[in-house]
């Protein structure tokens, strides 16, 4: 058997007027993050880690900004499809540890659904899956409640 590590990291901005997706779940906030997809932040950075430890590069190279058929995408595609890429190469997922750091709105109340959502589209059980998140004290852009930021570590497995 053989294993690999995998890490994934995601900034966006926070601005009025755009609906705020994380971990898949719609979260009612009067900010969202803005990108060229949903800007799903906690999704782009399980889909790096996930690419990654496969060495098949990033998220920006699969689904590129400059593609205008990925306009608004919902990322939740971009996970389905990276998870095609990793077990293509023959790749299965053992686990995920991911945090979240966002000044608000608070996420503890969401976090059992993103789990959810996120082990129906990996073929995990929820328990699979770690989401924490934490504030940067107000301090930074973050603390600013200006954008947000998504780490991810996912742990893979080669099947014989």
């Amino acid at each position: 058997m053989s294993f690999r590590i995998g890490f994934g990291i995601d900034f966006h901005q926070l601005v009025a007027n755009r609906d705020f997706w994380l971990g898949g779940v719609k979260i009612a906030y009067h900010k969202g993050a803005l990108g060229h997809s949903d800007a799903d932040v906690l999704l782009h950075a399980i889909c790096d880690a996930m690419l990654g430890a496969a060495s098949l590069g990033d998220i920006g190279i699969h689904f590129p900004d400059t593609d205008i058929s990925l306009k608004n995408i919902d990322s939740k595609i971009l996970l389905q499809k990276s998870f095609g890429l990793i077990k293509n190469e023959g790749y299965t997922i053992v686990n995920i540890d991911c945090s979240l750091c966002l000044q608000a709105p608070k996420i503890k109340d969401y976090i059992p659904q993103m789990q959810q959502v996120i082990a129906g589209i990996l073929s995990l059980q929820i328990n699979d899956i770690s989401i924490k998140a934490t504030t940067t004290e107000k301090m930074g852009f973050v603390g600013r409640e200006e954008g947000l930021v998504a780490y991810a570590t996912i742990l893979l497995q080669k099947m014989k």
